[in-house]
């Protein structure tokens, strides 16, 4: 039996790119390797999921509530809609996280679908056993997905042409974290020969 796979798309968002409230550095670079991830995962049929910041106008994430971060991706602004050149599919498969005002919602296993399904139930009843991560930003958002990726006993592989991260520094500790853990990146040479 083949082994279904999983494309997860962490926070492609207006906010997080350059122009954005919270921009990481050079985001827009990856909009391109990201959507031929996406093709290829479509091809496959393979499902595509993409998280999303979705706050509250208040929350504690927020620095004016006394959290470390400048307001961004406030739910249903225009900032919190994901970047207008990321190919997303039309079945994809879209949760929120940092929903509520005290969640910081780092985890993409912290989001929820419109149905109120948690990612990892979502995944499960679509028989995903490997998740290949990418997107925003590699020193927290997808560093706090993959671990917890592997709490649920996934494999987990990150997407390293796919991803950029706020600080070279703190990219190359998230980096080596996860392969620590068992998390390996890969580039789309790689991914190819991995998925065969």
């Amino acid at each position: 039996m083949k082994k279904q796979r999983a494309l997860l798309i962490i926070d492609m968002q207006i906010d997080f790119c350059p122009g954005g409230s919270l921009p990481v550095p050079k985001a827009d670079l990856i909009i391109k390797p990201l959507n031929r991830y996406i093709a290829f995962f479509k091809s496959k049929k393979w499902p595509v999921v993409a998280s999303r910041d979705w706050h509250p106008p208040i929350t504690k994430h927020f620095k004016s509530s006394g959290g470390l971060w400048p307001e961004h991706c406030v739910a249903r602004s225009k900032g919190a809609q994901f970047h207008p050149k990321l190919k997303l599919p039309s079945n994809v498969k879209i949760v929120s996280k940092g929903t509520t005002p005290i969640e910081d919602g780092y985890s993409a296993f912290d989001s929820r679908d419109q149905n109120k399904k948690k990612l990892s139930r979502l995944l499960k009843s679509l028989g995903v056993k490997e998740i290949f991560i990418g997107g925003l930003a590699t020193d927290y958002c997808i560093r706090a997905t993959a671990l917890s990726a592997m709490k649920e006993n996934f494999t987990v592989y990150f997407l390293k042409d796919a991803s950029k991260g706020i600080s070279a520094k703190t990219s190359q500790d998230a980096i080596k974290l996860m392969k620590e853990k068992g998390i390996e990146p890969i580039d789309f040479t790689k991914f190819r020969k991995i998925t065969g």
